[in-house]
Order: C-alpha cells, then sequence, then structure tokens
C-alpha cells in the first residue's frame, strides 16, 4: 500500500480522522502520521505494513473483526 493507496481508501471510505482511527483501532495520532505520509515528530516516512493494507481491504469489503472483537 502507498500513501496515494491510503489517501484514496480514506476518502473513498468517507472518514474523519476519529472514525478512521477507530476503524483501524489507532490512535489519532497514528492516523494523522497515516494521512501525513510522514511522522510528524521525526519527519521519517511511514510504512504501510501488510497488516494495514488489508485492515484497510477488510473494512472496504465490509468485513468485521473475527471473534466480535472491535
Amino acid at each position: 500500500m502507498t500513501h496515494a493507496d491510503f489517501l484514496a481508501w480514506h476518502e473513498r471510505m468517507g472518514y474523519t480522522y476519529d472514525t478512521g482511527a477507530a476503524a483501524l483501532g489507532v490512535n489519532r495520532s497514528t492516523y494523522a502520521n497515516l494521512l501525513a505520509g510522514h511522522r510528524r515528530d521525526s519527519g521519517t516516512p511511514v510504512v504501510y505494513d501488510r497488516r494495514t493494507a488489508l485492515a484497510c481491504a477488510a473494512l472496504e469489503a465490509g468485513l468485521r473483526p473475527l471473534g466480535g472483537a472491535e
């Protein structure tokens, strides 16, 4: 997943910072870094790992976490 992919996903899902962070199970600061494409504290690029890409795909497909975990 690239930064452009993440931004496009965010737009398609219609998320805000808060709703996107909650959907991915991360804090608002982490989600802000994902949207910016770099860490705001150090300026280093964000790595969109496989788990993030899979979580985004699952959410877009309407899948829920296994075992009822939210």
